[in-house]
């Protein structure tokens, strides 16, 4: 069985953490996750390469698993508040 190269990449408003893992074929999103030490920031959100996936999606040689962070603020109401300003 050969091993899969894969990175993990969570961004944080002051720095991006990045951790490149090796995984057997046939490891998942959660295991990737695992093996980089940064489950623990996961929030409920993760994707690859920007395409929202399940923990137990197989994963790829050369793969981008992301960590998503929760929203601040609701996206619709942002933009209510800003068009409100203008007026």
């Amino acid at each position: 069985m050969a091993a899969l190269e894969v990175e993990v990449v969570y961004a944080q408003p002051e720095r991006t953490e990045s951790v490149r893992v090796r995984v057997p074929e046939g490891a998942t999103v959660r295991d990737v996750l695992e093996k980089s030490g940064l489950l623990a920031r996961v929030s409920g959100k993760v994707g690859i390469f920007g395409k929202l996936v399940r923990a137990d999606a197989p994963v790829a040689d050369g793969d981008r698993v992301e960590i998503y962070r929760p929203l601040a603020a609701d996206p619709k109401e942002a933009r209510r508040r800003r068009a409100a300003r203008r007026r």
